[in-house]
């Protein structure tokens, strides 16, 4: 454990903003070759496969970010001294997502001589905090330079619950118009009141598909603003909303569908951002289910939107922590999340495994 403790505490002290990942790769990279790991750098992203990569085999992938946000105002000490304390690795990044990162690093190694039933890939992303186009997005598109897998373990803290499903993420940037006059006037458009009659309809708006695993879309108006003087009618409110899809909805169709209810224009900060579920009868779920692991969905997004394939996303930490001042990782929680993917990687290649001797070289 100590040299995947040592390595937590290296990434915590190297700075990883999004779009400033080099360093912290560069360290990343240094234990991978001290680990005997081959790899390659793709726009800062790091991707390796096992030794015994067959393209014929089906892939699974350990997906993972090393990426931060910018470090939250109240931190009690250095964001970035992850400390000497035995049980506890401190600073930012150390939960999300550092912890995902190491684990995910230590499992590969145990396989990584190993002749499999399936390949096995690591995939530590940058830019996952910002959505960038470097990151997740391009590596899993078209122009991506790597063997696309067939399924992902997306490693975001979840306690090393397995989740089935996750919500996607629709910013909606809203301009209501109006016409500017002196407020004694009695005359003008208020804009203003022109937003918050829209805000109204998007308060009592109701999505009538519901998910089975996540129930309504959710819907939150986050920011408002309007007006330049006391006495002065303003012509121009402008309010942001926040959405969260289910797999039941395009963030396309939902962008439509409340345009349709607004007389304020509404303009999506992207439309990349979808809902994820895990394929019924999935591998990966009968593998949570033979491992023990408890299913949930999840309220927060990775770079699981950016997947094309079959995917589930566990990790060690708590999501709770995260963004947050004296951000943490126990040690125990890397232990056990090590040792939990090993077993689940165990578990996952022994069902393709049965599948494969009963359909021969069919793998659902």
């Amino acid at each position: 454990m100590k040299e995947y403790i040592d390595l937590l505490r290296t990434m915590v002290r190297t700075p990883s903003l999004s779009f400033e990942e080099e360093a912290v790769a560069g360290e990343i990279c240094k234990a991978l070759e001290r680990f005997g790991i081959d790899y390659r750098l793709q726009r800062g992203n790091i991707v390796s496969v096992n030794r015994h990569f067959c393209p014929s085999k089906p892939t699974l992938a350990l997906d993972t970010h090393i990426d931060t946000v910018p470090a939250a105002a109240g931190y009690s000490g250095n964001p970035f001294d992850p400390g000497m304390d035995d049980g506890i690795i401190r600073g930012l990044g150390s939960n999300d997502d550092g912890g995902s990162v190491v684990s995910m690093i230590a499992a590969f190694r145990h396989f990584y001589e190993m002749p499999l039933p399936i390949n096995l890939m690591l995939v530590l992303t940058r830019e996952e905090e910002c959505s960038g186009p470097d990151g997740a997005r391009w590596l899993y598109s078209p122009d991506g330079l790597f063997p696309m897998p067939d399924w992902v373990i997306v490693g975001e803290p979840t306690g090393m619950r397995a989740a089935t499903s996750e919500r996607g993420l629709l910013v909606l940037d809203a301009k209501a118009h109006g016409v500017s006059a002196h407020a004694a006037t009695g005359e003008g458009v208020n804009a203003l009141y022109a937003a918050m009659d829209d805000i109204a309809k998007l308060r009592a708006h109701r999505f009538t598909r519901i998910s089975p695993l996540m129930g309504q879309v959710r819907l939150s108006v986050t920011q408002i603003a309007a007006g330049s003087a006391h006495n002065v009618i303003p012509d121009l409110c402008t309010f942001v909303v926040d959405i969260r899809p289910t797999e039941q909805y395009s963030c396309e169709e939902i962008l439509s569908e409340l345009q349709a209810l607004c007389s304020s224009e509404l303009h999506a900060r992207n439309l990349h951002n979808r809902s994820s579920a895990t394929r019924p009868g999935s591998p990966l779920l009968a593998a949570a289910h033979a491992t023990g692991r408890e299913t949930f969905s999840s309220p927060t997004t990775s770079d699981w939107m950016r997947i094309g394939c079959d995917a589930i996303k566990m990790g060690p930490g708590d999501s709770k922590r995260s963004h947050k001042a004296d951000e943490y990782l126990e040690t125990r929680e890397l232990a056990e999340a090590i040792e939990v993917y090993i077993k689940y990687i165990e578990a996952f290649c022994g069902i393709i495994n049965d599948k494969t001797n009963l359909y021969g070289n069919t793998v659902e």
